[in-house]
């Protein structure tokens, strides 16, 4: 595994030490002599591995007492409609800014529930850009940004100063970069990406916004039930949870998110960099909106794609070829992406350029 480069998007990289862990619990789990994978949701053994999680989480992002931190089932897109159901009344507007595949399809689910003002968009050049010069009206029940955009590599710097609640999808980013997270209203992430491994989500909410709508919300797509239940309401994704909170325990070992933050800038400073110095490789987007998660690009000569793809696949570069909805390449470097893989990757297009260039 170590001559294995993983830049996948999702499922992607987990730390080393957190799989080791994690492997180790699915024999024996903390000594009991049983699986990680067995133990009961209701017991004393899975309820200090969640309640831990919540509190690396509150801790982590630096919340204050008026959120709820949840680990619910499916991914970032059942949040798509659940956030609208528990926030949105059909006489109500929500304000959606559409910048990629996400936020397009968080649009459209949302329209089942409410009104929508679209903010602005991006799809007239692929999004490749984040808009600007929107305004979010006074009125709008949330604003709702995706702050990272996987496919499309476009990454959310700037945040609307609004008293209307923030709603975001930060599915690829979350942790990876200081924000003040009390700004928003309410914040959900598939685990996948930087947290964790696949089968469960993240969503921090603030408890004052639930219970404002008129409709009848059914019990397992109640934010409010999911709280009244701490995350119990039926059983979690136990092994999904505890690689969450093994993962954000190494996070906070690491020091947090002040302590990641420049490594991911430094990464991809080194890889962008790297694009921008070498003419075969063309970065597809606005240079301001770059993402420090997920750096696309395409090749000058298309022809040469392939080969190149071949190249990284013998080298044990996994997960380069972009989304199959935007093609070219995509490296997604999350938190625990060591820096050795991006330079491993740098070297690789710098001896193909000078091959082929």
């Amino acid at each position: 595994m170590t001559n294995v480069h993983n830049f996948n998007s999702g499922p992607s990289i987990l730390p080393r030490e957190v799989y080791e862990e994690a492997s180790n619990a699915i024999l024996n789990f903390n000594n009991t002599g049983l699986s990680i994978l067995e133990i009961g949701h209701r017991t004393p053994l899975f309820e200090a591995v969640l309640h831990e999680a919540i509190a690396l989480v509150k801790e982590l992002m630096q919340l204050n007492d008026s959120y709820e931190v949840l680990f619910l089932h499916g991914g970032a897109s059942t949040q798509f409609f659940q956030v609208p159901m528990n926030l949105l009344d059909a006489s109500a507007t929500a304000a959606y800014l559409d910048c990629g595949t996400w936020g397009s399809k968080a649009i459209r689910e949302a329209k089942h529930f409410g009104q929508v003002h679209l903010l602005g968009s991006s799809k007239d050049k692929n999004y490749t850009y984040i808009p600007r010069g929107w305004r979010v009206p006074d009125h709008a029940a949330y604003c709702h940004i995706t702050s990272n955009n996987t496919i499309e590599g476009t990454q959310q710097h700037e945040w609307p100063e609004t008293d209307v609640p923030l709603v975001s999808d930060m599915s690829s980013d979350i942790l990876s970069r200081q924000l003040d997270f009390n700004r928003f209203g309410l914040i959900y992430a598939g685990a996948q990406k930087n947290i964790g491994a696949a089968g469960v989500n993240l969503v921090v909410v603030q408890r004052d916004l639930l219970g404002r709508v008129e409709r009848h919300i059914p019990t397992m797509l109640d934010y409010r039930q999911h709280i009244a239940n701490n995350s119990m309401l039926n059983t979690p994704p136990v092994f999904a949870v505890y690689v969450c909170m093994l993962t954000l325990r190494w996070l906070k070992k690491l020091g947090g998110i002040a302590a990641i933050e420049p490594v991911n800038q430094a990464k991809a400073a080194l890889l962008y960099d790297t694009l921008d110095r070498l003419p075969l490789f063309t970065p597809t987007v606005a240079r301001e909106d770059r993402s420090l998660m997920n750096v696309v690009w395409v090749m000058e000569e298309p022809a040469l794609e392939a080969e190149f793809l071949a190249l990284c696949k013998a080298e044990g570069m996994v997960g380069i070829r972009g989304h199959r909805s935007v093609g070219g390449f995509r490296a997604s470097l999350y938190n625990a992406l060591p820096m050795s893989s991006v330079e491993a990757l740098v070297q690789l297009m710098e001896h193909f350029a000078a091959k082929r260039g």
